[in-house]
């Protein structure tokens, strides 16, 4: 019993508080939903037809068309819809400018318009500040392309109707558009017009492509079917600037009637000028054009009747064109080719020509020939084989020419650029190389002509020089008028009748005999092996550098009258000759004019230690001496480093007392001196000599190429002994000795090379007939080589 009074206590104080909480809800709406309607705007919820905002914020919508509108204001209820009236403000018969933003200077509204119907009441919102309306519109006049209403609201004062506000309250309608064709009709005539968009678009680049040079060249050498396409085409391809404004005028034509069919069908003019750019891009310009373009032949024969026809459609606008561009431009003559154009086209189209690659190389070096110049194809003078005119045509020189593989060789004089005289190999056929003759008398003999050209001669004139048989070896050159001094030939290189022909077969060619495929690139070939080897035929003791024999007896008589270490009373010219006649003694220097103070070209260097005489032959030097550093240039039979020869006097002992001389007791004196070279005792000599090192305090650097004498002091030393021993006395041991032992060889008696050389009276000394005579005694330079070996 208790429970059940409990429960009825909790449900009555429930009641109690639900009404309290209802009535404080009521007390507070009560003041909001008995207040006045009240309008202050409206937008566009939604319509049926095309519907926007103008650029001025004006709600447009179309003619016929059912609408929603949503209304804005205080304590809306559902009939609020009674108080929405339009009026009518501005209506014409094409667009306004102001885009329903009329100014209008009376805001009242006498009478309501019946284009606009208010079909049901308002759907008001929880708040009751909107409410959604459902609005028709009616159609338009014919006469009538926009028409602009106003919004009227009752005034809450003296309930006249009023405007609401310039642009809230205004509501533009605007004609709705209507297709031209039916839409059936319009996707019919798009279609067409796209195919004859491509069809004017691929006949401009296939006929126009075709110009009357290349239809001419068809018609000649084309196949059967060709020839056929050709002479249907170049009959209206002769009137170019016709045929031309004839289909350009059907393209745009038909190009602009698609994009307006577009708009129409579309209705939106963005969207209409997409989709015909798509259209025409595709099937208007690109499929057309890329099948024109390899088949424009057979696809203007095939459609010539209809280009025709276009061309007489357009006959009244076309024809006056092209005569106007006749005059203007001329005569259409085609596409000619000149050299480069034909080189070019040739390269191009050597994947699909019949050419093979040497027909093709052969066809471009031809066309090529003018032009380039000879200073294009020239080999540089820093990579010709030269001769000097002083050279001497001994063993080593004619080896040299021979492993050249060069038939015509420049001689030059000082300088590698003054080229006086050119040297043909046959020239050698009579030549001894034990007669040491010089080149300038072999030279001098044929007189052989020097054909200089200039750089800038094309090679077909190059050519035709070489075809008259003058010579196949030109000098090139140039008028050098850089700097301040008269201008001057400078010699730039050489170029051969075979460097022409290499370009005009654009390939090399090879001979046994070539060290390089270029001589411009300087690529060498692949090492032959059957490569004949001169050295076999050469002696091991001959000089490595070769001097004439006047230069060779100028020096001996130099060094024995002017240098008092040489002096005859301390060296016998006997030993002196072989000094000089060691292959190490005589010595050059080839001078590197892009590197002038290389370290190579140093003679002498100020605080470096050297142990050897120089004695210049030729070519010039700079001398840089003293504190001052002061600098003078000497020439040849100039000398320095006599003290680096100068040493403690050796005492001087019979051969007896030399260590390790003892085997050669029984020799007579020229045989003990012969023996002493050969038995190797220069180490017991040099062993025997106190070390002394000579430091220069100046410098001695070569201007040009030189060639010297280098006489070290163990070959100063040995000599000196050698001249000693030649002077000492017979002892009457060697006597007996000699007695027993059996004749001495040519291999063992050198020494015998002076005995045999008799002085008579006035008459030559016996070093200048060893000198002089050398060449006619073949077996000397047996004689002489172990005694400048030993040296």
């Amino acid at each position: 019993m208790a429970m059940d009074w409990n429960e009825r206590g909790f449900t009555l104080t429930l009641l109690v508080f639900c009404c309290v909480f209802a009535g404080r809800r009521t007390e507070a709406e009560a003041p909001h939903s008995t207040g006045t309607p009240r309008i202050l705007g409206m937008r566009l919820e939604t319509s049926d037809r095309p519907a926007a905002t103008t650029e001025t914020g004006v709600i447009q919508v179309t003619e016929g068309s059912d609408i929603y509108l949503r209304f804005y204001g205080l304590h809306l209820r559902p009939n609020s819809s009674e108080l929405i009236r339009f009026a009518e403000l501005y209506d014409s018969d094409k667009e306004d400018d102001a885009f329903g933003s009329v100014a209008v200077s009376n805001r009242t509204c006498p009478e309501h318009t019946k284009d606009i119907v208010v079909k049901s009441n308002m759907a008001v919102s929880n708040q009751n500040t909107s409410g959604l309306v459902n609005v028709k519109i009616k159609q338009l006049r014919k006469s009538e392309v926009v028409k602009v209403f106003g919004l009227c609201v009752p005034d809450s004062r003296d309930q006249r109707w009023s405007l609401l506000d310039d642009k809230d309250g205004r509501l533009r309608v605007v004609e709705e558009k209507k297709s031209l064709l039916p839409t059936w009709l319009q996707v019919i005539l798009i279609c067409f017009l796209l195919v004859l968009s491509g069809l004017f678009s691929g006949l401009n680049l296939g006929l126009m492509a075709l110009d009357p040079m290349e239809l001419r060249i068809v018609q000649s050498c084309g196949t059967e079917k060709e020839k056929k396409y050709a002479r249907k085409i170049e009959p209206i391809r002769r009137k170019g600037n016709y045929l031309l404004c004839s289909l350009l005028l059907g393209n745009v034509l038909v190009n602009t009637t698609l994009t307006i069919l577009l708009d129409d069908l579309i209705g939106s003019g963005l969207g209409a000028v997409v989709a015909s750019t798509i259209g025409i891009v595709i099937f208007g310009e690109i499929v057309p054009q890329a099948l024109c373009s390899r088949h424009g032949l057979a696809v203007g024969a095939n459609t010539i009747l209809l280009t025709k026809l276009f061309m007489w459609l357009t006959f009244p606008l076309s024809w006056p064109i092209s005569k106007i561009l006749d005059c203007v431009l001329g005569q259409e003559i085609g596409t000619v080719y000149n050299r480069e154009k034909l080189v070019e086209m040739l390269k191009v189209t050597e994947p699909y020509n019949d050419l093979v690659k040497e027909e093709l190389n052969m066809i471009q070096g031809a066309l090529e020939l003018r032009t380039k110049t000879v200073e294009d194809v020239m080999t540089p003078l820093n990579n010709c084989f030269m001769i000097h005119s002083d050279a001497v045509l001994d063993f080593n020189t004619m080896s040299e020419i021979m492993e050249s593989g060069y038939t015509r060789i420049p001689v030059y004089v000082d300088e590698r650029s003054n080229i006086v005289d050119i040297l043909h190999v046959k020239d050698l056929a009579f030549v001894d190389p034990d007669d040491c003759t010089t080149l300038k008398t072999v030279t001098k003999f044929y007189n052989h002509p020097v054909h200089f050209v200039f750089h800038d001669t094309k090679l077909d004139s190059m050519l035709e020089e070489f075809k008259k048989g003058k010579s196949h070896l030109a000098i090139v050159q140039k008028v050098n008028n850089e700097g301040e001094g008269d201008p001057f030939y400078e010699v730039l290189g050489l170029v051969t009748l075979e460097d022409v022909i290499e370009e005009i077969i654009k390939s090399e060619i090879l001979d046994e005999s070539d060290l390089y495929t270029d001589n411009r690139n300087r690529k060498k070939v692949a090492p032959n092996k059957n490569k004949r080897d001169f050295s076999a035929f050469k002696h091991e003791s001959e000089s490595k550098v070769k001097i004439s024999p006047q230069l060779m007896l100028a020096a001996h008589r130099f060094l024995a009258t002017e240098v008092s270490l040489f002096n005859p009373s301390q060296i016998s010219e006997k030993v002196l000759l072989r000094i000089l006649r060691h292959p190490d003694v005589i010595q050059e220097i080839k001078f590197n004019e892009n590197d002038k103070r290389s370290p190579h070209h140093y003679i002498y260097q100020r605080g470096k230690a050297v142990d050897y005489f120089i004695l210049i032959l030729q070519g010039r030097v700079e001398v840089e001496a003293g504190n001052e550093n002061m600098k003078f240039e000497a020439g040849p039979f100039s000398y320095y480093g006599v003290m680096a020869l100068s040493a403690p006097t050796l005492e001087f002992r019979s051969p007896s007392h030399v260590s390790g001389l003892n085997r050669t007791a029984s020799l007579s004196g020229a045989d003990r001196t012969e023996s002493l070279s050969v038995s190797g005792s220069n180490s017991q000599l040099n062993s025997s000599i106190p070390t002394q090192q000579y430091t220069p305090d100046f410098n001695v650097r070569a201007l040009t190429d030189l060639q010297f004498v280098k006489v070290t002091r163990a070959q100063y030393q040995n000599g000196l002994m050698a001249s000693r021993l030649d002077s000492t006395p017979q002892s009457p041991e060697s006597s007996r000795m000699d007695e027993m032992s059996p004749p001495a060889t040519a291999n063992t008696t050198i020494t015998d090379l002076g005995a045999d050389v008799t002085t008579t009276e006035n008459g030559p000394d016996e070093t200048t007939l060893l000198l002089l005579n050398e060449q006619n005694s073949p077996h000397t330079a047996n004689h002489h080589s172990q005694l400048e070996n030993s040296i």
